[in-house]
């Protein structure tokens, strides 16, 4: 595939789980995909781009956001991007003596609030702002993740984490709206219990209450992210996708 025919996807909170198993099912596909995560790219990472294709950003930090988003624009060949994927996301808990305390609307400082929510939503809105152009020329798609937790309460999940995923699939629906006439498609994925390293323990008492009776791979949620970035759902936008074995049911 030569430079000016291969597709290119950007992926914030590229450095475990879910963003890893999605630049491998990308890189399979013949996309180059440019990772983004607060952290410098490590030695150890799973696919074979290496740091070139890294950019270290920390999107709680709006300027930072919007330097990452300087450079971002400027790795693009030909001004184009076909898919940009925010994925990046955190929800904070607190150390307690017996283990991590569930952060609730009672003993959420702002601080935390402010921090969750310029991860989880505003640095989606600073990304896909600053990169409009890029994608409208690519006819591009933006995939949002947000999580099981934005419908409802979760045992593990913070309450500002929950209501940031909660606003993020609200913004897929606007951005649906905007972006649409610029032939720009916006999804959303929201996954449920995904066997990744960052599980909370317990979590196999809600397995047992999952229909499918297991959890999620991050491979699962990967196959569903690349579904809405390419023609497969070329008529598909403002949706939100639900990837829990039937756990919202």
């Amino acid at each position: 595939m030569s430079n000016e025919d291969q597709r290119t996807l950007i992926l914030t909170g590229a450095s475990r789980g879910i963003g890893h198993a999605t630049v491998k099912r990308f890189s399979s596909a013949g996309w180059r995909v440019i990772t983004c995560s607060r952290h410098a790219f490590p030695e150890a990472c799973p696919w074979a781009a290496g740091p070139e294709d890294h950019i270290k950003v920390d999107l709680s930090d709006p300027d930072d956001t919007l330097r990452a988003i300087g450079e971002m624009k400027s790795r693009l060949l030909g001004g184009k991007l076909h898919g940009l994927v925010n994925n990046a996301g955190i929800s904070p808990k607190e150390r307690g003596p017996n283990g991590d305390i569930r952060l609730n609307t009672l003993n959420t400082p702002m601080s935390t609030w402010r921090h969750v929510f310029e991860v989880n939503l505003f640095s989606t809105v600073w990304l896909a702002q600053g990169l409009k152009d890029e994608l409208a020329a690519a006819q591009g798609a933006i995939v949002n993740v947000t999580s099981i937790a934005g419908s409802r309460v979760h045992p593990f999940a913070g309450a500002a984490y929950a209501t940031s995923k909660a606003a993020l699939a609200a913004l897929t629906r606007e951005m649906a709206a905007d972006f649409g006439p610029l032939g720009v498609r916006v999804n959303a994925i929201a996954p449920g219990e995904i066997d990744t390293a960052i599980l909370s323990p317990g979590t196999e008492k809600i397995v047992d209450t999952i229909p499918m009776r297991r959890l999620g791979l991050p491979e699962e949620v990967a196959k569903a992210i690349y579904y809405l970035c390419t023609d497969q759902s070329s008529y598909v936008t403002g949706a939100e996708l639900h990837i829990n074995g039937g756990q919202h049911v």
